[in-house]
């Protein structure tokens, strides 16, 4: 085997493990590397839905898949969507050179670096939790040097813990993006959504304009208890025309300063365009988001508007979600309930 590379291409024939089409996952790990004994895996809402969708929600045939993702990728990178999710499990081998992030052998983690750039293998599947994204297996998972992990904190729930884990990077960006007096639109209701509309919230303070965009009438429900937004609006996000009448009415024409996409369906980029006001933001915090059609759809439309891919990473993520959900009794009564 090549020699160790802190980005784990030794793993994936010289190139980095995200874009590989197959990872080595053999073990004994390298010496800048951790082991971990993987009990559960959390999939990103698109390709929970992709799988679910594509197996008619019979779960045999999703752990079929599931385990034929693994096997012939190494990875749990799913072929449709492009996206992959994080995984908890134990520490089981820490290689003498791997930085050790305060972590010791027999932790329960949660990594915060994609699935689709971890190479795993799995023994067993087991029940699957399509609300909530979750997959049961046993397994091991293989952290490269540059791979974070967080130890899961002793009081919030594992599910919950594994969830914000996965969609920190949202609210993240929110915080970093949203201030006061702006009107902000959020795409999507999910947990994303949920997290992405607090700390927006918190951002702007009370000046500001803050809209949340569903067509789950549960969805809304959940956000309305959270009693953040100033407006929450049922709508087909896939209907651009649909979506830009609905921010224009409640904005007075204004559009929005900020707009911030989570959902987890494909055909929301025009929607997105065409509510946000020429030079405002567009945050694609979607793993359902197609590059190619938002750019030649502000093109088309004639918008000028600066458009963020979301990164899942961004300094102090975690400990916000985290402190986010401690802070707000409604917002963790619905993360509970997913």
């Amino acid at each position: 085997m090549p020699a160790p590379c802190p980005f784990g291409s030794h793993r994936a024939a010289g190139a980095l493990p995200q874009s590989a089409a197959h990872l080595d996952a053999r073990l004994p790990i390298r010496g800048n590397e951790l082991l971990i004994a993987v009990e559960c895996l959390h999939l990103d809402s698109s390709s929970m839905r992709q799988i679910a969708e594509s197996c008619g929600h019979d779960q045999e045939r999703m752990r079929a898949q599931i385990g034929e993702i693994v096997r012939t990728r190494g990875k749990m990178h799913n072929p449709v969507t492009g996206s992959g999710g994080v995984l908890v499990g134990r520490v089981a081998e820490i290689g003498p050179d791997f930085p050790a992030h305060d972590i010791a052998v027999g932790d329960a983690i949660c990594t915060l670096v994609s699935l689709t750039l971890t190479p795993l293998h799995l023994d067993r599947i087991g029940a699957i939790d399509e609300v909530a994204a979750r997959v049961a297996v046993a397994g091991h998972a293989i952290l490269f040097a540059s791979g974070l992990c967080t130890r899961l904190p002793s009081d919030i729930p594992q599910h919950a813990a594994m969830a914000l884990c996965d969609v920190a990077g949202a609210p993240g960006h929110a915080a970093k993006l949203a201030t006061p007096g702006q009107a902000v639109c959020v795409l999507g209701c999910g947990r994303a959504g949920l997290l992405s509309l607090c700390a927006a919230r918190q951002a702007m303070g009370r000046d500001g304009f803050l809209i949340g965009l569903d067509a789950s009438k549960s969805a809304l429900d959940r956000a309305r208890s959270l009693h953040v937004a100033d407006m929450l609006l049922d709508v087909d996000l896939r209907d651009p025309l649909a979506t830009h009448r609905a921010v224009s009415a409640v904005t007075g024409g204004r559009l929005s300063d900020l707009t911030i996409v989570t959902t987890n369906v494909s055909g929301c980029e025009g929607g997105a365009i065409l509510a946000t006001r020429p030079k405002g933001r567009v945050l694609f915090f979607s793993m359902a988001t197609s590059f190619t059609a938002a750019a030649l759809t502000a093109e088309g439309v004639g918008r000028d508007v600066e458009m963020i891919i979301g990164n899942g990473y961004t300094e102090g993520w975690i400990d916000a979600a985290f402190s986010l959900y401690r802070s707000n009794p409604a917002l963790a009564a619905a993360f509970d309930a997913l």
